[in-house]
């Protein structure tokens, strides 16, 4: 795998573009290879280099094979995993398996995200690395300034800079005023863990997903409440007196082998509603709203987000939407009918979980009536998208 990718840092300021995207992840990305596959001038601004990791379960509904498909990427070309069983597990180490109601397939952030830049670029889509330190929106144009003193015009302007950023603080969204307790964890390990298989292991105060990537890889993510987390000296003594409680996650974390010299984390993790529609800008992926992990479902989200977007700014460029409050108000409403019940969905569950007593009482309903499990995972999942 080429070790970055060339991105146009000399571009002239002043630059104006149909569309600019902030954030070039899943959603940034998508959006990115949507439009300029239909001839749109794009110019998407990311801070950070590719390949890149990130803290993230790295598991994806195959709800979004068909978009992917017809943006001319297959992830099984660049080795991903498919997946079609589920285990769960509690705090007490009972399990309990299922079949996955649409499967699904794992591939690493570190790979999707690169593979997707070089989509974008080979599509004529401007990549800049840079960061974007203030959004104007005036006279129906975004003016948006970056931090080496470029500066670009764009009719549409599409934030998709992830769970909480710098940009969320100065545009004083709603979110970003309250506390997030959360912190995410994440490894990649060589060991013994079946291909066909991701896996969600609670133990006190938090959740491990595991599953397979490329590589014959395995991907452990988990996240827990920062005040269960700073008790502890460091995640190694976390681990050990924590997340090893659970049984099924102290074999596969002790009988594998760490391929990075140490995990990454994040903090401040935010699950609070946000609004999809800020100041004129489209929100997509976790700028938009962020399903808890334990759904396994987020990445999945962000892209079909990027459809959704795309579509609609697609459908005012060619003169079937007439105004940029039309085009708003469609993609809140469209956002909503894909979106607000599995984000409600995964809320209610994760509140279960967070309670051991509950959450060993469903998993012994689960148990005597295997067949809810699948009804419950198709609560936080959707249909396969319609192009």
């Amino acid at each position: 795998m080429e070790k970055n990718i060339q991105t146009a840092n000399h571009i002239k300021s002043n630059l104006v573009a149909d569309v600019l995207i902030i954030g070039g992840g899943l959603a940034g990305l998508c959006n990115a290879i949507h439009l300029s596959k239909f001839g749109k001038k794009v110019v998407l601004i990311e801070k950070n280099s590719y390949p890149k990791h990130k803290v993230c379960g790295e598991y994806i509904s195959n709800e979004v094979l068909p978009y992917l498909q017809f943006l001319d990427f297959n992830p099984f070309d660049f080795g991903a995993v498919k997946i079609g069983r589920f285990q769960l597990s509690t705090t007490n180490n009972k399990l309990i398996s299922a079949k996955l109601p649409f499967g699904g397939f794992g591939i690493s952030r570190y790979t999707l995200d690169f593979e997707l830049a070089k989509k974008a670029l080979e599509n004529g889509v401007t990549i800049l690395q840079d960061e974007v330190i203030n959004i104007d929106f005036n006279h129906d144009f975004f003016q948006v300034e970056t931090k080496e003193n470029k500066s670009f015009t764009s009719k549409f302007a599409i934030g998709s800079f992830g769970k909480r950023s710098l940009l969320d603080v100065k545009m004083e969204r709603s979110f970003i005023q309250k506390k997030s307790p959360y912190l995410g964890v994440k490894i990649h390990v060589k060991g013994n863990f079946s291909k066909n298989l991701v896996a969600l292991h609670n133990f006190k105060g938090g959740y491990c997903g595991v599953s397979k990537v490329e590589n014959d890889t395995i991907n452990l993510c988990y996240i827990t409440s920062f005040s269960s987390f700073k008790k502890f000296k460091n995640i190694d003594d976390f681990q050990e007196n924590v997340v090893f409680k659970n049984s099924f996650l102290k074999e596969i974390f002790q009988n594998s082998k760490a391929v990075w010299e140490k995990p990454l984390s994040i903090s401040q993790i935010s699950f609070e509603t946000k609004k999809p529609i800020e100041n004129h800008m489209i929100m997509c992926g976790d700028a938009a709203g962020m399903i808890h992990p334990l759904c396994g479902n987020g990445m999945s989200m962000a892209i079909q987000s990027a459809q959704i977007a795309s579509k609609l700014i697609l459908n005012y460029y060619d003169g079937k939407i007439t105004t940029r409050i039309e085009v708003e108000k469609q993609y809140i409403r469209l956002w909503n009918k894909q979106f607000k019940w599995r984000l409600k969905a995964g809320h209610f569950i994760a509140m279960l979980f967070r309670n051991a007593k509950i959450s060993n009482v469903l998993l012994q309903v689960l148990r005597r009536m295997p067949f809810l499990l699948p009804i419950i995972i198709k609560q936080t999942h959707g249909k396969s998208i319609k192009l």
